[in-house]
């Protein structure tokens, strides 16, 4: 595997790995565990970093091989496992912060 699938490939497996780490923020927030929380976000931006700058080279090898006209599926899913990852740190945070205010009541 090389090229545009290697790198959808990468794209995929980090930021599926940062949602998970977000999600797992929310489950610690739930308990209180609030520097855990903050931990597995931290966890999840770093993964989430390598699966953009995965995307990012994967822009730079469509815009060098001129390949940017055929769209393939794995490619829509890396695009949309990307976004998905970043909408889950939005929620993450918010509920973190939800977490917090009720512990502190």
């Amino acid at each position: 595997m090389e090229g545009l699938e290697l790198n959808a490939f990468q794209i995929i497996s980090a930021v599926g790995t940062a949602r998970s780490n977000y999600i797992e923020a929310i489950q610690k927030a739930k308990t209180g565990d609030f520097d855990g929380a903050n931990a597995m976000i931290k966890e999840g931006d770093d993964m989430f970093v390598e699966g953009h700058h995965a995307h990012a080279e994967l822009l730079k090898y469509e815009a060098e091989h001129g390949q940017g006209s055929a769209v393939s599926l794995i490619i829509l899913h890396a695009e949309d496992q990307l976004m998905s990852a970043e909408g889950f740190k939005t929620i993450a945070l918010e509920f973190i912060d939800l977490y917090k205010r009720l512990a502190n009541k």
